[in-house]
């Protein structure tokens, strides 16, 4: 069974254009707004995914979750993966700090795994 979750770019395509249309916005101005180039649209148009910084982008530009357009795998991501994201993620920490204690997690969770 594959691990491998899938993003429904059409989809997202589909909400974007939904957006543009309510804001009275062309895809030109959509790309100015959001900082990305207008071929990005092109693109996905033609059912091609956005890069990780474009997606990025469109999310922020307009409040679309990306979470809501993959479709999960049927396992669970590992439980360290989820960790280690959310220590990188947290605004308390310095990269540093989220360093040492993401080294330091993993050294402690290989040493107590059940085998």
């Amino acid at each position: 069974m594959s691990r491998r979750g899938s993003f429904d770019a059409d989809t997202f395509y589909a909400a974007l254009d939904a957006t543009r249309i309510a804001r009275g916005l062309t895809w030109k101005k959509v790309a100015g707004e959001a900082g990305v180039s207008a071929s990005t649209f092109t693109r996905m148009a033609q059912g091609k995914r956005p890069d990780v910084d474009s997606l990025a982008a469109l999310c922020m530009w307009s409040g679309l979750e990306a979470d809501a357009y993959i479709t999960p795998s049927a396992e669970l991501a590992e439980p360290l993966a989820m960790i280690s994201t959310f220590l990188r993620s947290d605004p308390h920490l310095s990269v540093e700090g989220a360093t040492a204690l993401d080294e330091l997690l993993k050294a402690a969770y290989a040493r107590m795994k059940k085998d």
